[in-house]
């Protein structure tokens, strides 16, 4: 392990610590297949100030769409 080159820049980072022989993104593809990010428009955003009232609107519009289709069939 060289410990030649210090972690100055960030002080939780000791120089016992090597990524040398670490892999970028290694994991990224399996982290983006289990998440579901959506980015709000600003506007819709400032309507929403967190993610429990986005859910509860969608699940509220979910089940005014279910309540529609039965209704049609």
């Amino acid at each position: 392990m060289n410990h030649s080159i210090s972690n100055q820049s960030d002080p939780e980072m000791l120089d016992e610590y090597d990524f040398s022989e670490g892999v970028r993104r290694k994991y990224a593809q399996r982290y983006y297949a289990d998440t579901n990010l959506v980015r709000l428009d600003e506007d819709v955003a400032k309507m929403f100030p967190d993610a429990k009232s986005v859910n509860e609107a969608l699940r509220a519009l979910g089940k005014i769409i279910s309540d529609h289709q039965k209704k049609a069939s």
